[in-house]
């Protein structure tokens, strides 16, 4: 099982590493071609590889992508992520299910930073940047 475990993780790491350099085709290979991904924000559901891949291939801004964390079990993954655009970072989780080594169903959820309450600033320390 942990064999298992340590390959999904290694593909989820090469996922997020083929979008950071723009590899479309390295990044939709985890994807099974009936895959289904979610995107509950903005009601969107993309069926099908081709077409989770033609919707992100279209994305006008330029994206980068830095993995927090990678985490799971089984047929159930998690991505936590910072996703730039344009400059402007937006924080990602990515949850994947994964059959057969693939991904079948992805919902991703987005938030972007905000700043932190003065209130709070005694109790809080800052989160370390990925990496650190």
């Amino acid at each position: 099982m942990a064999r298992d475990a340590a390959a999904i993780r290694a593909r989820i790491q090469e996922h997020w590493e083929a979008s950071e350099r723009g590899d479309v085709d390295a990044e939709h290979a985890i994807y099974a071609d009936d895959a289904i991904l979610d995107y509950p924000q903005s009601g969107e559901r993309f069926r099908g590889r081709a077409k989770i891949q033609a919707q992100r291939g279209g994305h006008p801004a330029e994206r980068h992508f830095a993995i927090r964390r990678i985490t799971g079990a089984g047929g159930l993954w998690v991505s936590e992520c910072v996703i730039t655009y344009d400059g402007a970072p937006t924080h990602s989780i990515s949850i994947m299910e994964i059959a057969g080594g693939l991904v079948t169903h992805e919902t991703q959820y987005f938030a972007d930073p905000f700043p932190a309450a003065p209130s709070r600033a005694a109790l809080a320390e800052p989160i370390p940047e990925p990496g650190r």
